[in-house]
């Protein structure tokens, strides 16, 4: 990643760890020991996401937060697909190779499929879900996923993520319910993460998966009856632009052994937006009590 004098250590006080992926050097957060909890970001995000929850949880349990290759500290290679099915292919790897069992995932945004595909494709090493604003299906046909592909996956996009970090310097901010909740101190971590033309790639490849990769929800979607009985829990921004009531409501009939947490002015980014509501949320899921929804 080279220079990272950027990032405020008392913010984000974690070593660095490194796991050697065919497209890269993936970082990741490991902190703490005990039952594993693993945490997923999505676009334009990285492990600076949860910094909080890490900190809030890692009394108790171990924490891995990975950093998706082209995103926060891991490598961006030029020459690399950035598919999600690439992503979740590492996610496995990274798993496998820290021997990591009994695992609860923590998703957000692109995170959820690819933390799912782990899921439907190791349910026995799954012991709950925590399921914030995302997906794991087909959107092919909804006009609202279609047209925001579109725009952000085309060129229009692409030029406007390439040259002016668009999603992490615009949308990102766009996406919160109380936009002051995003602290410039705070945003200054996800732009520097993306500092050049040529590090956004995983960025404005993911806008156009969210329709091109439908073969792959597909695939996902169809197996989701195997996590029916897992402990879920949903932490959902009801202010978000992305994810809506909606993809909660699928997402509770899929997985019905589950609670709900609904934030009603909190938008995409719970965990910097909401975290100290999310970390209560999360510890107590994780401590076996059910958590009240908030209407």
């Amino acid at each position: 990643m080279g220079n990272t004098d950027w990032i405020d250590r008392n913010e984000y006080p974690f070593a660095p760890h490194y796991f050697e992926a065919p497209a890269g050097r993936l970082h990741y957060v490991d902190e703490g020991q005990g039952e594993v909890v693993v945490m997923l970001h999505g676009n334009p995000a990285w492990s600076f996401l949860y910094r909080k929850l890490i900190r809030q949880l890692s009394s108790r349990y171990r924490c891995i937060a990975p950093d998706h290759i082209g995103f926060g500290l891991s490598d961006k290679p030029a020459d690399w697909s950035y598919l999600p099915e690439e992503h979740a292919k590492n996610l496995a790897a990274l798993i496998g190779h820290l021997g990591l069992k009994n695992v609860t995932l923590v998703m957000q945004d692109w995170g959820g499929p690819i933390g799912m595909h782990y899921a439907l494709t190791h349910p026995a090493n799954i012991a709950r879900l925590v399921v914030m604003n995302t997906w794991a299906w087909p959107v092919n046909r909804d006009f609202h996923f279609v047209s925001f592909s579109a725009l952000m996956g085309g060129p229009i996009g692409r030029l406007l993520i390439r040259k002016r970090n668009f999603f992490a310097g615009t949308f990102m901010r766009a996406a919160f319910g109380d936009k002051s909740k995003l602290s410039e101190a705070a945003h200054r971590h996800y732009l520097r993460a993306l500092p050049s033309e040529a590090d956004r790639k995983g960025c404005y490849v993911f806008p156009k998966q969210i329709v091109a990769a439908t073969p792959w929800l597909a695939q996902l979607w169809s197996r989701i009856a195997v996590l029916e009985d897992k402990p879920t829990l949903f932490v959902w921004g009801m202010k978000d632009v992305a994810f809506r009531e909606k993809e909660l409501l699928r997402w509770q009939k899929a997985l019905p052994n589950s609670d709900t947490v609904r934030l009603p002015t909190v938008g995409h980014f719970i965990p910097e937006e909401a975290p100290e509501e999310l970390g209560r949320a999360v510890a107590a899921f994780l401590a076996g009590q059910t958590s009240p929804d908030a209407p």
